[in-house]
């Protein structure tokens, strides 16, 4: 991620240093995950689509600890796979989206407040801004290299209410607590990057 482009990187000591944790990022661009696993300051286990797990990318995600899920069903594979990262103190990678959008957080699914009540673990909201507003004319599906992308990490927050409750109800308010927190975030990082305007624009699928 360095060599290609010139992130820079803000917040990055707000991490948990152990136990553990969970990365929400936003998502408008096919390489914020791959940005974020090169920049965090501890190991991140992503939940990533299985469309994704092609060719030679597939030992090599898995060789690298990601986690493939199928979005199409309950995947429960896969939320063992996560909640064991969890519970091994391990930081967990999530696009609470669900996928690529405007990468606003204005549409969040529920699995990130299932996985952050289930686990107990703190969310840690990171914005990926810059990603998506230019194109490289090299490699369409790419920012274009050596631009700034920036990544900002916010204040660890606890998503549940205190009483370690997993009804549906108390769900759906952490996912509401959640959201007000990851905007909040998101706006913060724009106003620390000076990106107001352009952040989030998506570059088509």
């Amino acid at each position: 991620m360095y060599g290609l482009w010139k992130p820079r990187v803000l917040g990055a000591w707000k991490v948990p240093a152990t136990g553990p944790a969970i990365l929400a990022v936003n998502h408008s661009h096919n390489i914020d995950g791959p940005m974020v696993m090169g920049v965090a300051p501890r190991p991140t286990h992503f939940l990533i689509k299985k469309e994704a797990f092609i060719g030679p990318l597939d030992p090599f995600l898995l060789g690298i600890g990601q986690l493939k899920v199928d979005r199409e069903t309950t995947d429960r594979t896969a939320i063992t796979q996560a909640l064991g990262v969890l519970e091994n103190g391990g930081v967990l990678g999530i696009f609470p989206e669900g996928t690529r959008g405007e990468g606003d957080f204005a549409s969040l699914r529920a699995g990130l407040a299932y996985f952050a009540v289930r686990s107990g673990a703190p969310i840690v909201p990171v914005a990926v801004l810059g990603s998506s507003d230019r194109r490289s004319r090299l490699v369409k599906g790419l920012p274009p290299l050596r631009s700034r992308v920036d990544v900002v990490f916010g204040d660890p927050f606890d998503a549940g209410d205190g009483t370690g409750r997993r009804t549906r109800k108390a769900l759906d308010e952490a996912t509401t607590r959640i959201q007000k927190h990851l905007s909040a975030h998101l706006d913060e990082a724009r106003r620390l990057t000076g990106r107001r305007e352009n952040a989030g624009r998506p570059t088509g699928h």
